[in-house]
């Protein structure tokens, strides 16, 4: 199974700046990003950066980067320079890593990039986990998936979807409960990893942004816009919560300190 993985690390962040060299327990976070992915079966691991400081902390620890435009609106667009600076064929698997995600398990990265390679009518390969509570069911930032019955996605959205009827019926504010009574199909949470062919990434970045996506703020609404088939399958792993503010940092310091006492 061969694939690159490359990591999007932009040196601006409103709620935490600078977060890619922001310290966890010793180590710059892309740093802990970049070794929990080179535990992965990746070919190659890319962080793609837009900034000296970034590149100068991966030179340090031996990690390989790549200068991007700092202008690029997503790190999709950035994936894609990377893999036209660095030649990658057009049927070429890249896994994008969100350069935020310091415990991501590596077994996670191999399976998405296996489903990619296993799904030849796929052009995007991601994963879902199941939600269990009400509040994220209905929690627009907890972003909703649903599949056909081959594993392909139908969409995406902040809504709850499924949504189910009969069980809402009445006054939905009075419901509790709902999710541990939808057997038959479970709501399932999206998860931000992607595995792409390079083809797929070369079209992405020469389509305007598309209405759905512009409506959801959600960007893989641009590949099902235009067709692009999207696999979908549960992460064989649990995948922490990424780096967003102070407390999810210290979220995650407070882990891996616990881990290293723990052996």
């Amino acid at each position: 199974m061969k694939f690159y993985v490359v990591i999007p690390a932009r040196f601006s962040s409103t709620r935490l700046p600078g977060k890619p060299l922001r310290d966890i327990a010793g180590k710059p976070m892309i740093q802990r990003v970049y070794e929990q992915a080179s535990q992965s079966a990746a070919e190659k691991v890319i962080v793609a950066t837009d900034d000296g400081r970034i590149a100068d902390a991966v030179e340090a620890f031996g990690g390989e980067w790549c200068m991007t435009s700092p202008d690029h609106p997503s790190g999709t667009d950035r994936l894609q320079q990377v893999a036209q600076l660095c030649g990658f064929d057009d049927q070429a698997v890249v896994v994008n890593v969100q350069g935020d995600e310091p415990l991501i398990p590596p077994g996670v990265i191999d399976q998405v990039a296996g489903n990619m390679i296993d799904n030849p009518q796929a052009g995007v390969a991601t994963l879902v986990e199941p939600i269990h509570s009400d509040d994220d069911f209905t929690n627009p930032n907890v972003v909703k998936a649903v599949a056909d019955s081959r594993g392909m996605a139908l969409y995406f959205s902040r809504a709850p979807i499924p949504w189910p009827r009969d069980l809402m019926a009445g006054s939905a504010a009075s419901k509790r409960g709902v999710v541990s009574e939808m057997n038959a199909i479970r709501p399932m949470r999206h998860i931000g990893i992607y595995a792409y062919r390079v083809a797929q990434l070369n079209r992405f970045v020469d389509w305007p942004v598309a209405p759905l996506e512009a409506l959801e703020c959600l960007e893989q609404l641009r590949f099902l816009y235009h067709g692009v088939a999207i696999h979908i399958a549960e992460a064989v792993a649990y995948v922490p919560g990424g780096v967003d503010t102070e407390e999810d940092l210290q979220r995650v310091t407070e882990q891996i300190l616990a881990e290293a006492r723990n052996g």
